[in-house]
């Protein structure tokens, strides 16, 4: 393979990798933690667009138990969401891992 197709197939991968990551920030990716009393919505690029909490979750006696429920749901629907990245930027870099990129 000579330079030039290297460049245009590098420019080919940089543009598709940019669309991919644009659509990570539109997947929707979602968690819940202790028995669906805490649910957390996020994108699959990393950030949470809400979190519901059920008012019977307010116990003012076990707060801890709400806190750990949330961290819970919170850190699923990220790994969810990286997961959801893995695939799509895989499936465009052949695996090959690009340090920065997901």
């Amino acid at each position: 393979m000579n330079m030039q197709q290297m460049m245009k197939q590098a420019q080919k991968m940089q543009k598709q990798l940019a669309q991919a990551q644009e659509k990570l920030g539109e997947t929707e990716v979602s968690a819940s933690a202790g028995g669906g009393m805490v649910k957390v919505t996020g994108t699959a690029d990393g950030h949470i667009t809400s979190i519901t909490i059920d008012p019977e979750a307010l116990d003012p006696e076990d707060v801890e138990m709400l806190q750990d429920s949330i961290l819970a749901a919170v850190n699923d629907c990220l790994e969810s969401g990286q997961n959801v990245a893995n695939q799509q930027m895989g499936a465009i870099t052949g695996g090959m891992n690009i340090p920065g990129m997901f």
